[in-house]
């Protein structure tokens, strides 16, 4: 049986959990001509924007520069945070030492260490959807334009 549906302040909640705890996303893409692209990256969270790392030639990487768009998705398909974000590229050096401090105590990796063309990615969400089951379809939006609903 199903559980019932989680009000939206408490969806608003487990997706900020999420957001705070998780350490990988998966990061949908597309080429200017469509080709679609799914990788999980690590990511940090800093209350506004997730700070994702990769090279800057991979397909995720040229995808996200050309675009300035990305799809992102937390946890598993019976407990699924959505989220549609705008996409600013970074120089590895663009940042304050103690962001990328920060990104590689959180999740074990520091791209600033490789002499590979790494890029950060810093993708700020501009829409998030929050759902278990199909009886949270509705109201599943919880950020529009950027700003929470709830």
């Amino acid at each position: 049986m199903d559980a019932p549906p989680r009000s939206r302040a408490q969806r608003r909640s487990d997706v900020e959990h999420r957001l705070g705890h998780d350490v990988d996303v998966w990061v949908a893409s597309a080429s200017a001509d469509g080709v679609p692209h799914l990788v999980p990256l690590s990511f940090d969270w800093d209350g506004e924007a997730l700070l994702a790392a990769t090279l800057a030639a991979s397909p995720t990487g040229r995808n996200l520069a050309a675009t300035g768009t990305a799809r992102l998705a937390l946890g598993h398909t019976r407990d699924v945070a959505l989220i549609d974000g705008a996409v600013e590229v970074l120089a590895l050096d663009a940042l304050p030492p103690h962001v990328g401090d920060r990104f590689a105590a959180r999740t074990g990796f520091d791209p600033r260490s490789l002499a590979t063309g790494y890029r950060w990615f810093r993708i700020t969400p501009q829409r998030i959807r929050g759902w278990r089951e199909e009886n949270e379809l509705a109201g599943r939006e919880l950020m529009r334009d950027g700003r929470w609903l709830v």
